[in-house]
């Protein structure tokens, strides 16, 4: 990590903290907390709880936290379309569109992630210029909110993370209605390595605009 922290590498920041406990985020806690408060204070204030739970916990203990946190409740799911659409047939298209909008903007997909992976899309972030991420996020800060009110009802200290995602834009969060129940077996299938090991498997079907809300019930910017 560089020696100084502007808002774009602060993407990462986010990105990292959100990703599944591994020891070498242990490791780099204090060197991260320490850039925080030295270049971006106000976002540290805000994490400071899952920072300080990060370093107090056992790894172990995180591992099982992170999987009873987002693996296993649906609700609180790091995959973003899964809270729209569920096991509808638009969540594939959404993730298409999705792919198609990496792509455009130089990023190609590696790993066996599904695009709409929170920490892969606030990574995609931290590439654009503050304008574009701006856009971006602000598309997105619908399905972001509401995975953060959940994790706050629940007490979870990785809330704050989605609480500071939303004083980066200026788009005022809606509800989301209710998705229909999910089937991630479904999407893992179609969009998974592809024979090949490498590339994911697309739907054909010309590129459409990145829509992080059901159409009927777009927000009003």
């Amino acid at each position: 990590m560089s020696d100084s922290l502007n808002p774009m590498r602060g993407y990462q920041v986010l990105s990292a903290l959100l990703l599944y406990p591994e020891p070498e985020l242990q490791q780099e806690l204090p060197a991260i907390e320490g850039l925080l408060i030295e270049t971006l204070p106000a976002w540290h204030a805000t994490l400071q709880p899952l920072l300080a739970h990060l370093q107090a916990t056992a790894l172990i203990d995180l591992q099982q936290q992170y999987v009873m946190t987002f693996d296993r409740n649906p609700s609180q799911s790091l995959h973003l379309f899964e809270h729209i659409h569920g096991e509808s047939r638009d969540r594939g298209q959404a993730m298409v569109d999705l792919l198609a909008e990496y792509s455009r903007h130089g990023l190609q997909m590696v790993g066996d992630d599904l695009p709409d992976y929170v920490p892969l899309f606030l990574e995609f972030l931290s590439q654009q210029d503050p304008s574009e991420a701006e856009r971006l996020l602000g598309d997105a800060i619908h399905v972001l909110a509401t995975i953060g009110r959940k994790l706050r009802a629940n007490g979870s200290s990785y809330a704050c993370v989605f609480d500071l995602l939303q004083t980066l834009t200026p788009v005022q969060a809606e509800e989301l209605s209710e998705p229909p129940i999910r089937d991630m077996d479904e999407a893992l299938e179609t969009f998974g390595p592809g024979a090949d090991g490498i590339e994911p498997l697309l739907k054909p079907g010309g590129v459409q605009p990145v829509n992080f809300y059901p159409k009927a019930a777009a927000p009003h910017h």
